[in-house]
């Protein structure tokens, strides 16, 4: 074999095994938590109202999927609006744009406890928020902008020029364009990174502890201190008097975020579809 050969030979078998080892180690994670966890679940961990005795995780799966809709409520239009101006509006070399972008970029690798603090200094208590569901699910949609903002703008760029030609060709105006045949392209990748940010909600522990609180009850007001399902688990483990119930709250938290990811992978195919038999 020439030189060339070799090296991508061996590029696409180290590839091959990175993609193996990637799967063996997903696969081991989730058939340890479902070994685990299965097993332990049972009616009381479902009951409406926790109690010490039946440490049920029924109102942390509420209040979890209240912060997650209400984090990406918040998070996804100022995501969405702003990758829409950096990628059709702004101009390109504008140094705006990179400041944004490198601003986005830095935000995306700071740790999450760090967002807790600035929660727990700003929303908890300059504004007065108390530890509540408000106040976790502002500092939540904080932490994944810069996911959700990256992936819009990927998506975006991903969209072909000709699409933008042929509709400003046929009369139309940028808003236009731009709101009916760019990002119903963009839909798919869009919604992956909405994915991701389901992931972090969903499993973000350190953040919430100090601005959502561990109240074990289901959350009746946005002002209301709430545990999420990961919280919930987090406490359980630590006290170390429900190890086996934690494991049981694991399983189900991978089954949503699961489902959740699953369905909205299936929206995104239907999405897809959809906007080529439109074309």
């Amino acid at each position: 074999m020439k030189k060339p050969d070799v090296l991508s030979f061996l590029l696409r078998w180290l590839v091959r095994a990175a993609a193996l080892v990637t799967t063996v180690l997903v696969l081991v994670i989730a058939g340890y938590v479902l070994i685990n966890g299965v097993p332990q679940l049972k009616p009381s961990l479902f009951a409406l109202k926790y109690t010490t005795s039946n440490v049920s995780m029924l109102p942390a799966l509420l209040n979890t999927l209240m912060m997650t809709g209400l984090s990406l409520f918040i998070a996804a239009p100022l995501g969405a609006f702003s990758a829409i101006y950096l990628v059709e509006y702004a101009k390109r070399g504008n140094r705006l744009v990179k400041v944004i972008r490198l601003a986005s970029e830095t935000l995306a690798g700071i740790p999450s406890i760090v967002y807790g603090l600035f929660g727990l200094i700003f929303f908890v208590t300059a504004l007065k928020w108390g530890y509540s569901l408000l106040a976790g699910a502002f500092t939540l949609a904080m932490m994944v902008l810069p996911v959700l903002m990256r992936t819009t703008e990927e998506a975006l760029l991903a969209v072909p020029d000709s699409y933008r030609e042929g509709s400003f060709g046929l009369g139309a105006g940028r808003l236009r364009t731009v709101f009916t045949i760019v990002l119903p392209a963009a839909v798919p990748g869009i919604l992956a990174g909405v994915i991701l940010a389901v992931g972090r909600v969903a499993g973000e522990t350190a953040a919430l502890i100090y601005t959502a609180g561990a109240l074990e009850e289901l959350v009746k007001s946005p002002l209301d201190s709430a545990a999420t399902l990961s919280v919930h688990m987090y406490h359980l483990a630590g006290e170390g008097l429900h190890v086996k119930e934690s494991y049981a709250t694991a399983v189900v938290l991978m089954v949503m975020v699961l489902g959740i990811n699953g369905l909205s992978s299936l929206a995104a195919g239907k999405m897809s579809k959809g906007g080529k038999c439109a074309s």
